[in-house]
């Protein structure tokens, strides 16, 4: 990988860029909530991912706790991640996707550090994640990051945490 990774915070210039690039290169399954209907990148699909993101504006003090991000290569946006406070008061949850034909080219990877260190910055000891484990891609970023993977011994579910350095941590 040549280029840089940034995260961009999602406005509505950013939120109708990243938008296009989830209608062009990814499946609504992957990137959003289900939303009920007919399969594809319906009207109905298009506005709730436009409100699950305008929803999470006001960030980890705002009523939903969440704070979403575009993924840059560059200048183009090529997927989404979010941090979440949940449960813990030390923790934040964190999720990602990215466009089909950016996988593979360590952008999650180098996203996961940028959102490491966010996370760092808003006071977080810990971020976790959940995913599948045949999410291949996304357990490589994760232990490129330091992961502790736990597997839940009855599903294919698979628990990271990942521990910040106190050389991050303010």
């Amino acid at each position: 990988m040549t280029g840089r990774v940034t995260l961009r915070q999602v406005d509505e210039g950013t939120l109708e860029e990243l938008l296009a690039v989830a209608v062009e290169d990814a499946t609504p399954e992957e990137v959003m909530p289900p939303v009920a209907g007919p399969p594809g990148w319906t009207p109905e699909r298009r506005e709730a991912f436009r409100a699950w993101h305008r929803a999470r504006r006001a960030g980890l003090t705002g009523p939903l706790r969440e704070r979403t991000f575009a993924i840059t290569y560059d200048v183009r946006i090529v997927g989404s991640a979010r941090l979440a406070l949940r449960d813990r008061p030390d923790a934040l949850e964190t999720g990602m996707w990215l466009a089909r034909s950016w996988r593979g080219h360590g952008v999650g990877t180098a996203a996961l550090g940028l959102l490491l260190e966010e996370a760092a910055e808003a006071g977080a000891q810990v971020v976790v994640a959940d995913t599948l484990a045949h999410n291949t891609a996304a357990l490589a970023a994760l232990r490129r990051n330091g992961a502790l993977l736990v597997a839940d011994g009855n599903t294919d579910d698979i628990r990271a945490e990942l521990p910040l350095p106190p050389s991050t941590q303010r």
